[in-house]
């Protein structure tokens, strides 16, 4: 409906520029139109005339009246155009353009909501939490967002890959190794020390625990490597089955040490050579960044003739536009922003559409109980694993929360809020929602009442304020699954369905004014239509982050 709307006020605002100052046509932008904020001041508002004045030096409500003299509606649209303060356009629309919107929600059903881009080929990667322990709650909001953003760029046209990248090499792994060695061996008797730096957590020790129990002593002089791969198996499959609780699942896992064994780091460089941009210095090889704009210059090869960081991630990235996707997301951690840009403008060095990869960063978690910080975890030794707040909360719950601020910002984990069931707590409140619902159309069943073909229904006795309320709320959620896909925000449809489900409840606890199966036929038909519009579209929208749409509670 907006749409419609912004179409009509557009065109009308074109014809006042091409009548006042034609020159200006060419500069005259998107004219903006947002939901009125009180139902006094209509349905969609829009304060076109106001950024008109400067550039046609005409008076705002002069040129808000002209709009609306200019104002071509074939289609019945708007009832009626009210000029207010300064120059705002208030704009009223006519009530069976809502009755269109119930009617279509109905027909689509679960399609409610979908499509609205040009579909592109586009890559996220997520998690990528190297092998080497369970995920922490880190991780957890990292997987979570991840996910939602391919569930909302699935929803709204494009075709996406789930790409998980990790790196079982390196002195990390190399450690992780020596430290299930030791523990193995402590479990048969042996004395043995943990490596300096080693893996302190118990799930190493459970590992250990399992591997005594299955070998015996046949390993106990066996060489770190055997363990590391008995480690890096034992940690994936809990990592998938972590990932699992979640519903979330993955079409690539990306091994870094490929980039090596298929030649791409080694090609990489000497591409990069090839630019101009590679010297080198103190005995290490390093890029020229700061001819690309940025602070400093970057080390590709340590003087060691170890590769850096940044030289596989270059590679990593360039093989990602090569398999051909046109747009690539990453979602990495604060820790991980510092790199990015040089890998961007890297990429663009070498010819790549640095633009079409972006990032989304989110912040770190803090789990509290009430007012205490929860510091400790029994299976890990410094840090709180998803599936330790799995086990309390429950995987919707986990994702809500992860969910309902934006990813930039820190946030904490209230886990005694998370347990609640009332309505302090938003998951259960629009779960609970999405329950009664469907609820009443189970009555709706057993007292026989059916809907008719949508087109049959008198949505015209939908007339309470509550109701048109409801409905203006549904008509928001198509834009809102769009701009949440677009901005990668999954958390303005986490916000969305809370005010969904909060006017819901607010209509059906007036159970005198609106009471949905009656006595009275048509009015029951009518509210048991707007019913389920609002189920469709709530269980539209749990579904577009990964949470459930229970049908009892």
């Amino acid at each position: 409906m907006r749409e419609q709307v912004q179409k009509l006020l557009q065109e009308a605002a074109e014809r006042v520029v091409r009548e006042i100052h034609p020159s200006q046509l060419e500069r005259l932008g998107p004219i903006q139109v947002v939901p009125a904020k009180q139902p006094e001041y209509g349905d969609f508002t829009s304060n076109a005339a106001l950024m008109l004045a400067g550039p046609l030096q005409r008076p705002p409500r002069e040129l808000a009246a002209r709009i609306q003299a200019m104002l071509r509606d074939p289609d019945g649209v708007i009832e009626r155009v009210e000029i207010a303060g300064p120059g705002f356009i208030n704009i009223f629309l006519a009530h069976a353009r809502w009755h269109d919107l119930l009617i279509r929600i109905l027909r689509e059903q679960e399609r409610f909501g979908f499509g609205g881009d040009p579909g592109e080929r586009v890559q996220v990667e997520f998690v990528s939490a190297n092998p080497t322990g369970p995920l922490t709650i880190g991780h957890g909001r990292n997987a979570v967002l991840g996910d939602a953003i391919v569930r909302l760029l699935e929803a709204t046209g494009h075709e996406v890959t789930r790409e998980y990248y990790f790196n079982d090499g390196g002195r990390q792994m190399r450690v992780l190794g020596e430290s299930l060695r030791a523990r193995y061996q402590q479990q048969l008797g042996r004395e043995a020390e943990l490596p300096e730096d080693g893996y302190q957590g118990e799930y190493l020790c459970e590992i250990a625990r399992t591997l005594a129990r299955e070998q015996g002593d046949a390993w106990l002089d066996a060489d770190w490597t055997r363990f590391k791969q008995a480690a890096e198996g034992a940690i994936f499959k809990d990592i998938r089955k972590t990932l699992e609780r979640l519903e979330i699942h993955f079409d690539v896992y990306f091994n870094e040490h490929t980039l090596y064994a298929d030649g791409h780091v080694e090609t990489t460089l000497s591409d990069l050579r090839a630019t101009g941009l590679v010297y080198e210095a103190d005995g290490a090889v390093w890029l020229r960044t700061k001819e690309l704009g940025l602070e400093r210059d970057r080390v590709l090869l340590k003087s060691s003739g170890e590769p850096t960081y940044l030289l596989p991630d270059i590679a990593y990235h360039r093989e990602k536009f090569r398999r051909g996707f046109e747009r690539i997301i990453d979602v990495l951690g604060p820790d991980h922003i510092e790199q990015f840009p040089y890998v961007k403008a890297a990429l663009g060095a070498l010819g790549y559409p640095a633009d079409d990869l972006e990032v989304v960063v989110y912040q770190w978690v803090n789990l509290r109980r009430g007012t205490e910080l929860v510091k400790m975890s029994t299976r890990a030794a410094s840090f709180v694993t998803v599936d330790e707040v799995v086990d309390e909360v429950g995987a919707d719950v986990f994702r809500f929360f992860m969910l309902e601020r934006r990813a930039d910002t820190h946030f904490d984990f209230d886990l005694d809020l998370a347990k609640e069931r009332s309505e302090r707590n938003p998951v259960f409140k629009i779960q609970y929602a999405h329950a009664r619902l469907c609820s009443i159309e189970r009555v709706a069943v057993e007292r026989e009442v059916e809907l008719p073909e949508p087109e049959d229904i008198c949505f015209a006795r939908l007339q309470s304020p509550q109701e048109l309320e409801l409905v203006k709320r549904l008509e928001r959620y198509p834009e809102t699954l769009l701009h949440a896909a677009r901005a990668r925000e999954p958390q303005e449809v986490a916000r969305y369905l809370l005010a969904l489900a909060t006017a819901f409840h607010s209509y059906v606890s007036d159970s005198t004014r609106h009471r949905v199966l009656s006595d009275d036929k048509e009015l029951s038909v009518a509210r048991l239509a707007l019913v389920r519009a609002v189920r469709i579209t709530l269980g539209n929208g749990l579904g577009r982050v990964g949470i459930s749409a229970p049908e009892r509670m």
